[in-house]
């Protein structure tokens, strides 16, 4: 994925959107293919886990892998090779599989024993001026119930996945409003 932070006014804050650190610790935790989709490797790992069973070859269909069985075999067997178009759909649809595959797991693990502890590190302040720096802590607080921020990454849906963090960060009182930017959201499962 692609860094994208954001700049905030003539200042030069820099720090990009909580959900978005979320989503990229959940993948994180997700693991996964670690190969790019370019390379051989990280090409026939991600066909065999599209292509392991029917029902997976059903989900790569439902996330987009609309190249026909015949392709896919010879894909598979080394007789040809996707366009580029083909490997960027392998990549996004063996993301939403393994999403869909492990959200469970990784909502069991976030909700048990009580939630789990997040800790939210504060926009970089670095590139401004010292006197129109803010005063930013870090912090952190205990989610309790992860459903709609596992369901809304689980579904690659950033507005849903977006409200369901701002929804989690409120309990933070009065100061949340200071932690939608984050230079990095940490936890474990």
């Amino acid at each position: 994925m692609p860094e994208r932070t954001h700049e905030f006014g003539q200042y030069g804050a820099r720090g990009i959107k909580g959900s978005e650190a979320v989503a990229r610790r959940l993948d994180s935790l997700a693991g996964g293919v670690a190969s790019p989709v370019t390379s051989h490797r990280g090409l026939m790992a991600r066909l065999h886990y599209l292509t392991k069973s029917a029902h997976a070859r059903g989900e790569a269909r439902t996330a987009g892998l609309t190249a026909t069985d015949r392709t896919v075999k010879a894909w598979l067997a080394g007789t040809r090779s996707p366009s580029r178009a083909n490997l960027e759909r392998i990549a996004q649809a063996y993301t939403a599989v393994r999403r869909k595959n492990v959200a469970r797991y990784l909502l069991g693990r976030l909700n048990a024993r009580g939630g789990t502890r997040v800790e939210i590190h504060p926009l970089n302040q670095s590139q401004v001026d010292r006197r129109f720096q803010r005063v930013l802590e870090y912090r952190s607080l205990n989610i309790r119930q992860w459903d709609r921020i596992v369901t809304a990454w689980s579904a690659d849906d950033p507005q849903a996945l977006d409200t369901a963090w701002i929804d989690q960060i409120v309990d933070l009182g009065s100061q949340w409003g200071q932690y939608e930017y984050v230079t990095n959201v940490g936890f474990a499962a």
